[in-house]
């Protein structure tokens, strides 16, 4: 029990942090259950020399059969292959370095909209906002946060705003007296009257 704890927390450990498989390892193992084949020895014995799971030996045993040793060789990259090569992505870099004013925007902000509209027109690949941030990070963009400050900003006539304006913003009708939110009580300024 405390084993499978272990084993599971480490599986856990690997899946939240993103750590890479070891394809080498992998394709190594598959070529030792080649070996194991060759030698007369059951999907058993392949299953409990490795330790892995009946399934991966049986699929093994049947491509070994199919192919032999060539058919167990790695497939290479797991998942999907990546919609922009590299080509593509010095595109994008050249056209997002000139800014978004030189590509058509009103205002000199990237958003990841724009940042997608912008790979669209060079690439022809339309990609969700939240890949575009993970292509922008690939690409080695960090997200920048405007200044908070605007250029616009009157600092004479906040001041004049807050002395003047403020005071009476903040007074309440009615406030000299005690009040209720109640229909009920007739000290409310909502009761009828």
């Amino acid at each position: 029990m405390f084993l499978t704890r272990v084993l599971f927390l480490v599986v856990m450990a690997t899946v939240r942090t993103g750590a890479r498989r070891d394809f080498e390892a992998m394709e190594r193992r598959r070529k030792r259950a080649a070996q194991l084949f060759r030698q007369g020895k059951t999907q058993a014995d392949v299953v409990r020399e490795l330790e892995v799971s009946r399934q991966s030996v049986s699929r093994w045993h049947a491509d070994w059969k199919a192919g032999g040793v060539k058919a167990l060789r790695s497939a290479g990259r797991a998942g999907r292959l990546p919609l922009l090569d590299a080509a593509d992505l010095k595109r994008v870099a050249r056209q997002l370095k000139k800014g978004p004013l030189a590509n058509g925007y009103a205002t000199d902000m990237w958003t990841l909209a724009r940042v997608g509209e912008v790979i669209e027109a060079e690439t022809g690949v339309v990609y969700h906002p939240s890949h575009v941030w993970r292509i922008l990070r690939l690409m080695g963009w960090s997200r920048q946060r405007p200044a908070r400050r605007a250029v616009e900003r009157d600092d004479e006539a906040i001041a004049r705003w807050v002395k003047e304006d403020w005071p009476r913003v903040t007074k309440t009708p009615g406030a000299e007296g005690p009040g209720s939110a109640s229909r009920t009580n007739r000290g409310s300024h909502s009761s009828p009257r």
